[in-house]
C-alpha cells in the first residue's frame, strides 16, 4: 500500500524557497492536498491509516482544518465500509466563526471522555495539531493517536510526544528525498 501511495507522495514534494505556515522558509514544500484529494491517495492514505489504528480504541476521527479535512473524510468512509467500524469525524477550525454558534470543533458531537484520533496532512513543527488537540481537550475528548500523512522531521514528533501524544505518520522528509 505504501508503495503505491509513494509515487502520489513523491508528486506532491516541491523544491525552492517557500514560506511554512510557521513562518519559517523551507527548501522543502509538501502540497498535501495534492495527494488527498485524489480519489487514488485518499483511498491508500485512509486504508494504510486505518492499519495504524488496528490496535487501537477510538470514537472519532478530527484534525486542523484544512490539512484534516479530506483525510477524516476519508478514513470514516474507509472505516465504515472497509471495517463496518462506526467512527464520527470533526473538523477543528482555526477561529470560532463570528456567526451561528461559534464552536471550533465541528461535526457530531461526541460523548464527554471520547477517545479520538487526531489526523493531519503535513506536520512541521507540530504547532497547527497541537493547537487543535488543546481545543478538542477542552471539549472533554481523550487523543489516543496523533497521525499524519507526513512528517517534515523538523520537530514535530518531539514536540508531540513532550506532550504525551502517541504520533505516527505513513511518511518522514527522509522518505521522500
Amino acid at each position: 500500500m505504501k508503495a503505491e501511495l509513494r509515487h502520489l507522495t513523491l508528486g506532491a514534494v516541491k523544491r525552492g524557497s517557500v514560506r511554512l505556515s510557521s513562518g519559517i522558509v523551507s527548501d522543502f514544500y509538501f502540497d498535501g492536498r495534492q495527494v488527498t484529494l485524489l480519489p487514488e491517495g485518499a483511498y491508500y492514505i485512509a486504508r494504510i491509516m486505518g492499519e495504524m489504528l488496528n490496535d487501537v480504541e477510538y470514537e472519532g476521527i478530527g484534525g486542523p482544518t484544512m490539512g484534516a479535512d479530506p483525510i477524516v473524510g476519508a478514513l470514516c468512509y474507509y472505516l465504515f465500509t472497509v471495517k463496518n467500524k462506526n467512527v464520527s469525524g470533526f473538523i477543528v477550525r482555526k477561529e470560532a466563526k463570528a456567526h451561528g454558534l461559534g464552536k471550533m470543533v465541528e461535526g457530531p458531537e461526541l460523548k464527554p471522555g471520547a477517545k479520538v484520533v487526531m489526523v493531519e496532512d503535513v506536520v512541521t513543527s507540530g504547532g497547527s495539531i497541537l493547537k487543535a488537540a488543546k481545543e478538542v481537550e477542552e471539549g472533554g475528548s481523550q487523543i489516543v493517536k496523533m497521525l499524519a500523512l507526513l512528517d517534515r522531521e523538523e520537530g514535530a514528533g518531539e514536540a508531540l510526544a513532550k506532550e504525551g501524544y502517541d504520533f505516527e505518520a505513513i511518511y518522514t522528509r527522509s522518505d521522500l528525498e
